[in-house]
């Protein structure tokens, strides 16, 4: 059976980029963002502790950018996100952009290691972002 329905030219750039993202060992990355508290006042004052909230996007694909080593440098990461998987987070949380989620991200989870958004950037086709570009650097531990 062959898919031969009409399809928006505005969703195909979209569709492509999803399933070159699945197809290049595409993963997922998870945003953490601060929970919402109902209480402002408390909150305010310290009283309530914060939470966090793990949101996942997929599909995603990591690369690096700069060689590892580099005295006085870290290495850079880029992060290609599918613009309909930020797309389904956003109306998930209510938010009113992409960019308000990237914003609320304190840290990018990608496998085992937490990265900082440095920059971010996006592609377009036919007036539609279909790709977002995330440029990270490696979260490093600090000690207490």
């Amino acid at each position: 059976m062959s898919d031969t329905e009409p399809r928006r030219p505005r969703g195909a750039p979209q569709m492509l980029a999803d399933a070159l993202l699945r197809n290049a060992a595409g993963t997922t990355a998870f945003f953490r963002v601060t929970g919402v508290s109902t209480d402002t006042v408390t909150s305010e004052v310290g009283l309530v502790a914060t939470t966090f909230a793990e949101v996942p996007v997929s599909p995603a694909v990591m690369r690096r950018v700069e060689p590892g080593w580099k005295e006085g440098g870290q290495t850079k990461w880029e992060l290609l996100v599918s613009a309909t998987g930020v797309e389904q987070q956003v109306n998930a949380l209510n938010l009113a952009s992409a960019q308000s989620l990237f914003a609320m991200a304190l840290a990018v989870t990608v496998g085992e290691q937490d990265y900082l958004i440095e920059s971010i950037s996006s592609n377009e086709a036919f007036g539609q972002v279909y790709i977002y570009r995330l440029l990270l650097r490696e979260a490093r531990q600090q000690g207490v």
